[in-house]
């Protein structure tokens, strides 16, 4: 184990000993949830303006994700470039319980809205550029074990580690992302965000208690290099990203979630999308992604090697 991770084991020994005293009057979100599900981000095109699965549809579905699953060596990772294979995977076996086509409800059709024109193009300056990227600079930032798109809210499903741990205090809701061990911070005695000038990486979050619902307030985020988009859904997403999340226990073992995303130099219109977080008995390990992590100096000389065979002689 390391420092930061006993730390980190410390401080959440610690805060659970204590926060049980600190929510009275509030539901008590403190536990281990994982967000993966067989359920897209997006509704398939196949599907239309077909909102919600019917239950024959639901259970070949979650039969062909159970498949998918135990097959540790799929056909595509024979035949073509593949990162991991489905035994590192964890996207899920079940629907989501609404049988909604896509975690996104609005716009109705289940797809994130059109990046504006200046998004658009930033995004294929972008794939241009990682395609041959001459320093890592010029990678996205999860390439470079920086922060990765699970973390930041919305806080959308990804392929695997989709596991988080809620922490609650009188002050504040700390939320444990298990890629890439980032943590967020939820100030539930703070009305007003930092100045703009302030911009983090994972944003700045208030949060505020609506009855029995979180609800969390995060603006000033960073633009990342073309971070917010070189994964997951988020592409084109910049420092006006506006995110407000919405948590709430619907049993004791699920939770709701609910966002909602505005930001107009990057989407032609808001967007929102609700999915469930059910309880894990955990734990969340240490995702150690710079432990040994050969990928990056191999991305560069692959790269190199690309376009040396591109120029050789045939």
């Amino acid at each position: 184990m390391t420092r930061g991770t006993l730390a980190l084991a410390l401080a959440a020994a610690f805060l659970n000993g204590n926060a049980s005293a600190q929510v009275k009057g509030h539901p008590d979100f403190q536990g281990i949830w994982n967000s993966a599900t067989a359920t897209p981000l997006e509704r398939p095109a196949k599907y239309k303006d077909k909102a919600f699965f019917t239950t024959e549809e639901a259970a070949e579905l979650e039969h062909q994700a159970v498949a998918r699953r135990e097959d540790p060596a799929p056909e595509v990772a024979k035949k073509t470039f593949a990162s991991y294979n489905a035994v590192f995977y964890e996207t899920g076996t079940t629907l989501l319980k609404s049988l909604r086509t896509s975690i996104i409800t609005d716009p109705s059709d289940g797809r994130i809205p059109a990046l504006t024109p200046t998004a658009a193009a930033e995004k294929a300056r972008r794939a241009e550029l990682l395609k041959r990227a001459q320093i890592p600079s010029e990678l996205g930032l999860q390439d470079r074990c920086i922060v990765f798109v699970s973390a930041t809210p919305p806080m959308i499903p990804y392929i695997y580690n989709s596991n988080y741990q809620i922490i609650q205090t009188a002050h504040e809701v700390m939320i444990n992302v298990e890629m890439i061990h980032d943590t967020r911070i939820i100030r539930m005695d703070r009305k007003t965000h930092l100045p703009a000038s302030v911009q983090l990486w994972l944003g700045d979050s208030i949060g505020r208690w609506e009855g029995n619902t979180l609800v969390v307030d995060t603006t000033n985020f960073k633009d990342g290099g073309g971070y917010f988009g070189d994964a997951g859904g988020m592409f084109g997403s910049d420092h006006n990203l506006h995110v407000v999340e919405r948590f709430r226990l619907a049993d004791g073992n699920t939770l709701e979630y609910k966002f909602e995303v505005d930001d107009p130099t990057a989407f032609t219109r808001p967007w929102k999308g609700e999915l469930a977080m059910e309880r894990s008995d955990g734990p969340i390990y240490e995702y150690a992604c710079h432990e040994g992590n050969y990928a990056l100096p191999n991305l560069l000389n692959g790269f190199r090697a690309a376009e040396h065979a591109e120029t050789s002689p045939k």
